[in-house]
């Protein structure tokens, strides 16, 4: 199977450390993402996902105006961009992640979501992350 940089996003969207949460739902929606980064020059501090705004934030009544990195998942997972595609896959399941920061030399160089696991590869790489990340956890 082939590695992650030939499926992978290299168009990566970041957020300030001072966005608030409705700006960055904003940035998802005007990029048609379901994602943001937020950086510290060139090391990745957090992952923001459309769920985590979701179940981190409204559903607990945060203000629209809070900041968005304090509900990011800190020092997210990330694998380098050589990971072959089904052992990253195997990852993400244990994991339970949907979304992937890819880096190479320790700097974050695209992301790869379930829905490129499906869309972009041949096999079965999505069934195995989706299986994982579909397992409750105790």
């Amino acid at each position: 199977m082939a590695p992650l940089r030939t499926i992978m996003t290299r168009d990566l969207v970041t957020a300030s450390k001072d966005a608030s949460l409705k700006e960055v739902a904003a940035l998802m929606a005007d990029n048609d993402i379901g994602n943001v980064l937020f950086m510290d020059a060139d090391k990745l501090v957090g992952i923001l996902t459309d769920r985590d705004i979701v179940v981190r934030a409204v559903a607990f009544g945060r203000d629209p105006g809070a900041l968005a990195v304090d509900h990011a998942t800190a020092d997210p997972f990330t694998l380098d961009a050589d990971t072959e595609v089904s052992e990253a896959a195997a990852l993400m399941g244990e994991r339970q992640v949907r979304r992937l920061p890819v880096t190479e030399n320790g700097k974050v160089v695209g992301i790869v979501s379930l829905s490129d696991l499906s869309n972009r590869t041949n096999g079965d790489a999505d069934q195995q992350a989706l299986e994982g990340i579909s397992t409750p956890t105790l």
